[in-house]
């Protein structure tokens, strides 16, 4: 069984509710004009690929990795764009999107096309692509993850004390007036709060105005419920392959037959899953609300991506020198001016133990 026949049979057990295979991908209509976060955002996932780059190529001895995917410098809005953008869907359309990077074993590298293939027509290197051992789609993250799930440890344990201690003072203070026949229910919902159901705990605020403990009741119960909803927020950090990606990425390894895996890279660590893994674990939905979440992601045009914990990935580097940083002046037609962030330098220390294994290399790297 080839890998993409693999990768074919794991696509016949993910809902359709989530991806539909059978249907074509959703046109994309061209963005008219980039935001100011757009570019920022571009310019650190820029850094992301370079930085993995240059880890593998600086660290090993027998593989080599190059810059594949399909990008550019021009922008939403810049002379040029709209022409790009439609090459670029009518690329998806024929071979699916390419990952980011590609791997070859040095033996199989062509010094001709070097290290960029990006902007060479997929027809003049199909052939070349189908000699990789790897494709890697890099995704960036503007965040420190050791940090963040400190931070999310400690604040669920305040709001599940908060929470609690809330619980009991209502049911402590306030017995009789819920004892009243139409407030009843409120006892059940409190008796059935325990640290082990307020992430699944819900109830609607009362509203009771009519006197002054009524007010005061009715205020601890916003409380309850406000510290609740901060337990249930998503407590981790995510890799984060968009819905209408999974169908073009599988177009592409229908086409090349590469193994593919995606890389979150964080400014402390990077965690790599392969494809594979994402579709068994969207293909259970006991997993949904536990290891991903599927959710409207408003920092990216509110496309519709699937959240999955990023520890059930592998760690692939240990740890990350961050870069410098600097402003950037950017003019665009009409006069308008962007101002933005970019990054050079950092360097990513590879645990090549985990980097072969997910990748599923066989002695020396």
């Amino acid at each position: 069984m080839t890998y993409f026949d693999k990768i074919k049979e794991l696509t016949k057990n993910v809902p359709i509710e989530l991806v539909d295979f059978s249907q074509p991908r959703d046109v994309v209509r061209i963005p008219t004009q980039a935001s100011l976060n757009f570019i920022t955002n571009k310019e650190q996932g820029d850094w992301a690929e370079n930085l993995i780059i240059r880890a593998i190529n600086e660290t090993s001895k027998k593989f080599i990795a190059i810059k594949y995917g399909k990008s550019d410098d021009l922008v939403a809005g810049e002379v040029g764009f709209d022409s790009f953008f439609k090459e670029f869907q009518e690329e998806l359309d024929t071979i699916g999107k390419r990952p980011d990077l590609l791997i070859f074993k040095k033996t199989d590298f062509e010094e001709k096309f070097g290290y960029d293939i990006s902007h060479i027509p997929h027809n003049k290197i199909d052939n070349y692509v189908k000699k990789a051992i790897a494709g890697i789609e890099v995704r960036s993250s503007a965040f420190l993850i050791d940090r963040y799930e400190e931070v999310m440890q400690i604040r669920t344990k305040q709001f599940s004390e908060i929470a609690l201690t809330i619980k009991d003072k209502i049911l402590a203070e306030y017995q009789d007036i819920l004892n009243c026949p139409a407030r009843s229910n409120y006892i059940d919902l409190l008796n059935s709060i325990t640290e082990r159901t307020l992430n699944v705990t819900d109830f609607k605020v009362p509203g009771w105005r009519s006197n002054e403990r009524l007010i005061r009741l009715n205020d601890l119960f916003r409380q309850l419920k406000t510290a609740i909803k901060e337990i249930q927020k998503r407590d981790y950090l995510s890799i984060t392959p968009k819905v209408e990606d999974i169908k073009v990425v599988h177009k592409w390894i229908e086409s090349f037959n590469v193994p593919h895996f995606y890389f979150q890279v964080f400014f402390d660590k990077v965690y790599g899953i392969s494809f594979e893994q994402i579709l068994q674990i969207i293909s259970n939905p006991d997993n949904e609300g536990l290891i991903f979440s599927v959710e409207s992601d408003t920092k990216n045009q509110n496309k519709t991506t699937i959240k999955i914990n990023s520890k059930s990935g592998t760690e692939i580097a240990y740890k990350i020198d961050e870069p410098s940083h600097a402003s950037v002046r950017k003019e665009m037609d009409r006069g308008r001016l962007l101002f933005y962030v970019t990054f050079k330098g950092g360097t990513a220390y590879l645990d090549i133990d985990n980097l072969t294994k997910i990748l599923e290399i066989r002695g020396d790297f």
